[in-house]
């Protein structure tokens, strides 16, 4: 008798949950379509609470429970599809984020040339500090050989990828770590440190020219990538250091969710000077020509960071996530 009491059910409103389940698989709704997907839903959930108190178990109420759950993630789900987000990301968040970095770059990359100055001056002017580094020999060969091999002694699809991954991880390191107000300062400088090494060895022999023609054709972007980076995890320290008006952990959430979408647009920024770095800089391509090539990948990044986001920062984006998905704000004295 029950069965017959479903079937019968079953019948008279089949057609109705037959509509529920093409309208929750259409692909784009109407605005007369939506309020009908959101009627037979609260009907088609009625009827299933009823079914389920006369038989619980049933591949009738399971295929109306799968039915309902897939009309709910229309009206509660994603907003967009994925291709939307992504555009949305690299057209408004990462462009927000980097204009808002914009002068805490510029001052890391303006210590890292300071502090890479002055030790390249210190090792190429002064023959006591050349001499720890190794002997004339050892010199000679770094100059001459080590230097500039290291270009080329890989193939260069694997030598791409081994410094875009190497990069992307520093970078990544440099924005999730800024908040120790430890990790950045030791990053930034390390690698002055590293490149006035190498160009004070290149002083000392006289042969500058060779160092800046290997150096600046990938390394431009690629340091200015490290440079965005640095100042990403730099903000993130500060909004400990002096929140405003937030409570502390409010303000580390909101810039950690703002400034942690630099990392990831960082990651094809680093590939292109990851390719530059391979292709282009052993390549037999006069000097003028290579550096060029990286020169204007540093103005279409700069363009794109100064243009693109100073749009989005005066539209009043910032790079966090949406009210929606930043979850509610308490109110704080």
């Amino acid at each position: 008798m029950v069965r017959v009491d479903i079937d019968a059910f079953s019948t008279v409103n089949s057609d109705r949950w037959h509509r529920l389940h093409v309208l929750a698989h259409q692909r784009r709704l109407s605005g007369v379509e939506a309020d009908e997907l959101l009627r037979l839903y609260q009907a088609a959930s009625s009827h299933l609470s009823l079914m389920r108190s006369v038989a619980p178990e049933s591949a009738l109420t399971s295929s109306l429970s799968a039915t309902l759950a897939q009309a709910r993630t229309r009206f509660t789900g994603a907003r967009s599809n994925v291709m939307e987000d992504v555009a949305g990301f690299f057209a408004v968040s990462f462009p927000a984020a980097l204009y808002r970095l914009r002068w805490v770059t510029l001052c890391c990359a303006v210590a890292t040339c300071l502090i890479s100055s002055l030790y390249a001056v210190w090792i190429g002017t002064n023959p006591d500090v050349l001499r720890a580094l190794g002997s004339p020999d050892r010199l000679q060969k770094y100059v001459n050989e080590d230097f500039i091999n290291y270009y080329s002694e890989n193939p260069a699809a694997s030598f791409a990828g081994m410094v875009w991954t190497n990069n992307a991880w520093i970078s990544a390191q440099a924005v999730a770590l800024g908040v120790t107000g430890i990790y950045v300062p030791y990053i930034l400088f390390s690698n002055a440190m590293n490149v006035g090494v190498a160009a004070g060895q290149f002083a000392a022999v006289g042969k500058m020219d060779v160092f800046f023609s290997y150096i600046l054709p990938h390394g431009m972007l690629e340091l200015t990538a490290v440079f965005v980076a640095c100042a990403a995890g730099l903000g993130i320290f500060w909004s400990v250091v002096s929140p405003g008006p937030r409570r502390r952990v409010q303000a580390l959430a909101d810039e950690g969710r703002s400034l942690i979408t630099v990392a990831l647009g960082l990651v094809p920024v680093l590939l292109v000077s990851g390719l530059i770095e391979a292709f282009v800089t052993p390549s037999p391509l006069p000097v003028w020509a290579k550096i060029t090539i990286g020169g204007a990948a540093l103005a279409a990044f700069l363009s794109y960071m100064v243009v693109v986001g100073g749009r989005a920062f005066r539209a009043g984006y910032r790079g966090d996530l949406g009210e929606g998905d930043a979850g509610y704000r308490e109110i704080a004295a």
